[in-house]
């Protein structure tokens, strides 16, 4: 990786700090405006709905309707839409050589946790249901759709669906009770967020009771009986240790599991793909990984 382009998007973000007195309708505006990028040439999306829930399919030319790639956007649950997570989603289905579906999950604060998972586990079933294999599913998402798609296949376990191929998530927000030690320890190396950036989002996605919950926070969960599990974090995030942590208690309940942290990474920097060469190198890997444990 270059450290030409590791300084040159470590400044981009520094440029725009958070504000923490901003409000929800500016943040999501801003959020949007970050993260959308044209629909590549080749690209057809599509609305549809998937057990009631909006997502936008995104169809590859030339390729097949399987493997569908499962994607949850991020946004900390207050911000993002299905359209902010088809860049990463397209991506990802043109590199397994299938199709993917962006899911628009209910954002806080006017849908609080449960709402997100509950929309979760609404669309996977609904993928399911509409006659897509099991083992030709695979689930993805970054930072705080991160930790939804581990959530979403936590409840599925619950409803006793069957799991998919396998699941991907980058930077996942894991823990809203920011319990992490490099919630402090990386505040500062983390361009983009910090301690308290965090607790403006956990404030509106879980505004009372406990935000230890495990399916508001998988580390917290027993997460025997998920599928193959790749976790990719960067080294300059305050959401490293809740990557770290989560792969650490895959592997404790006997769950496959391979965390790989890229090495001055920021938060999400696979978004930069085709700016960033361990951004491209990340999502080749997701891609071996995928095809390895498709059936």
């Amino acid at each position: 990786m270059s450290k030409q382009q590791r300084d040159a998007i470590d400044a981009a973000m520094r440029a725009e700090p958070f504000d923490l007195s901003q409000s929800t309708a500016g943040h999501r505006k801003s959020f949007e405006a970050l993260m959308v990028r044209p629909y590549p040439a080749d690209v057809t999306p599509a609305d549809v709905t998937l057990g009631g829930v909006g997502a936008i399919e995104l169809t590859v030319d030339g390729q097949a309707a399987e493997p569908a790639v499962l994607y949850f956007h991020g946004g900390g649950y207050v911000a993002g839409s299905a359209r902010t997570g088809t860049h990463l989603a397209t991506e990802l289905a043109r590199r397994t050589g299938g199709r993917a579906l962006s899911v628009d999950y209910r954002l806080a604060p006017e849908h609080p946790y449960p709402a997100a998972v509950e929309d979760g586990l609404a669309a996977y079933a609904g993928l399911l249901e509409s006659g897509a294999s099991p083992s030709r599913v695979l689930v993805a998402g970054d930072s705080a759709g991160g930790g939804l798609a581990v959530a979403t296949l936590l409840a599925a376990r619950e409803q006793g669906l069957p799991q998919p191929a396998a699941i991907a998530v980058f930077s996942p927000w894991a823990d809203i009770s920011r319990s992490g030690s490099s919630m402090r320890t990386k505040d500062g190396a983390d361009p983009l967020f910090s301690y308290d950036a965090m607790g403006w989002y956990a404030g509106r996605y879980v505004p009372g009771g406990d935000r230890s919950a495990p399916l508001a926070s998988p580390v917290f969960a027993a997460l025997a009986g998920l599928p193959p599990l790749l976790i990719q974090a960067g080294s300059h995030e305050v959401l490293l240790d809740d990557a770290v942590r989560l792969a650490g208690n895959a592997g404790r309940d006997d769950v496959e599991v391979t965390l790989q942290v890229a090495r001055e990474g920021t938060h999400v920097f696979q978004f930069h793909f085709g700016a960033l060469d361990e951004a491209d190198e990340a999502i080749d890997e997701v891609a071996r990984f995928f095809m390895r444990h498709l059936s």
